[in-house]
């Protein structure tokens, strides 16, 4: 092994092991809304007396806030250059937020202002780590990061499960309060911690030595073959840029759907209680397909090519989950529905780092993309609070029918970019053989999408 690739093996470790703690915010980020869906079992509704689709709009209008931050957040980023300040300090609030939920009464205005403070995080996250990252690394770390959702979603049943069972009357608060309280204050923690964990991008993070700051620089500029190094564009023109590109107003409308389709993970511990087991159990049996559906985006996010195929089987594997749901009130087989609807999030997964993958050019341009993508689709989670209603439970047969023919939808729009970059990646190639054979050249594969 030469002395480069063991300086680029420490690299990544040490890159790898202060990124980690991007999973545990990320976890604490889906647990505290997991909790409030917890909660719907344990008197929430009933404590705040809400009424109709009062509770579905309590969900909803945490959206409202994600939406509109997502751009300005990330063009904010850009600018400041600081991720590490700026994640965790974004991070404190929406734990103090979250913490006063248990005591504010008013919580649909409390969950409209928590959507503002949360809106930096994610599309911040996928922002920074595709700024250490090579194209062929981005899927496996984003997985990595996207994995906190699935699993909060299995260990946030667990821990409501315990808070629930053991803090009922606590100092003369109910169990559902205490969820708030002790999330948020561990929130806060972490993300004070983070803010010395971070690291900001690669010419201005302080624990690099100089070799370190060098090859990570110099291993972008390679693996973009130039593009890395393009003059830096300011944010206006990168918003301009992102704004023209009408591949991210097709990734913006296919995600949008998709999310309508993965809209039942809202309502996943209400779905698991369908089968007639208690609160207890209901939050319990939660837990092993999220896990399960970890371990399958894990599995997916290694594969460097062919990754509409695999979102196309994760999406079939949850269509077939739903057509079994639809179909029986067997307890057996709606807990293995559920198992099947869980992998949506593992196709999920891979088309983060794809969409990381072909805007992967000028930073400025990327991170307004990948912010309006984001953004823009947070109006079908908005959507898809709405499409589970009480009282089309406790089959929710039209709620899965919705998901099913969105689902559809989602798939063959996503389907329709996977061709055309295939085209952009012939095209480049047959302008690459013109090349050569005009002038002579040895073969150079130069920059493909990865699809």
């Amino acid at each position: 092994m030469s002395v480069l690739d063991d300086l680029e093996r420490r690299l990544l470790r040490k890159l790898d092991l202060r990124m980690s703690v991007i999973v545990i915010i990320y976890i604490l980020n889906y647990v505290k809304r997991m909790l409030r869906i917890n909660a719907r079992l344990q008197g929430f509704e009933q404590d705040l007396h809400l009424q109709g689709q009062q509770y579905a709009t309590i969900l909803s209008i945490l959206y409202v806030g994600y939406i509109i931050m997502q751009v300005p957040a990330n063009m904010f980023l850009c600018w400041l250059e600081r991720p590490s300040v700026f994640l965790p300090s974004c991070m404190v609030v929406w734990g103090a937020i979250s913490a006063l939920t248990g005591f504010y009464k008013e919580v649909l205005l409390a969950r409209f202002f928590l959507g503002f403070v949360e809106a930096p995080f994610y599309p911040g996250v996928l922002f920074l780590i595709s700024g250490w990252y090579k194209r062929d690394e981005l899927a496996v770390r984003a997985t990595l990061v996207s994995c906190g959702s699935l699993l909060s979603s299995g260990f946030g049943a667990l821990i409501a499960s315990g808070i629930l069972q053991g803090m009922q009357g606590k100092l003369g608060q109910a169990a559902w309060r205490w969820l708030f309280y002790i999330e948020g204050s561990i929130t806060i923690f972490i993300a004070i911690c983070a803010m010395f964990i971070l690291p900001d991008f690669p010419h201005n993070t302080r624990w690099l030595t100089p070799e370190e700051r060098a090859l990570a620089i110099s291993r972008l500029v390679e693996d973009g073959h130039g593009r890395a190094a393009f003059e830096k564009k300011t944010i206006i023109q990168g918003l301009w840029d992102a704004v023209a590109d009408w591949k991210v107003w097709w990734f913006s409308a296919a995600f949008t759907v998709q999310f309508v389709a993965q809209s039942f993970y809202i309502y996943f511990p209400t779905l698991s209680a369908t089968m007639g087991y208690d609160t207890m159990v209901s939050l319990l049996l939660c837990a092993p397909p999220w896990l399960f559906s970890t371990m399958a985006a894990f599995a997916l996010s290694r594969r460097k090519q062919k990754r509409y195929r695999y979102f196309v089987a994760s999406n079939a594997l949850t269509a077939l989950g739903f057509i079994i749901s639809i179909c029986t009130m067997n307890t057996a087989a709606r807990y293995i529905s559920l198992f099947l609807m869980a992998q949506v999030y593992a196709g999920y997964m891979v088309l983060w780092g794809w969409i990381n993958n072909t805007f992967a050019g000028e930073p400025a341009k990327r991170a307004v993309a990948v912010a309006l993508i984001n953004g823009l689709a947070q109006i079908g989670n908005v959507i898809g609070s709405y499409v589970w209603p009480s009282n089309w439970g406790p089959t929710y047969r039209y709620s899965y029918a919705v998901c099913i023919a969105t689902l559809g939808v989602s798939t063959g729009m996503f389907g329709g970019m996977h061709l055309y970059l295939n085209h952009l990646n012939d095209q480049i190639e047959m302008k690459e053989r013109e090349a050569r054979g005009d002038h002579g050249l040895g073969d150079s594969i130069g920059f493909r999408y990865l699809v």
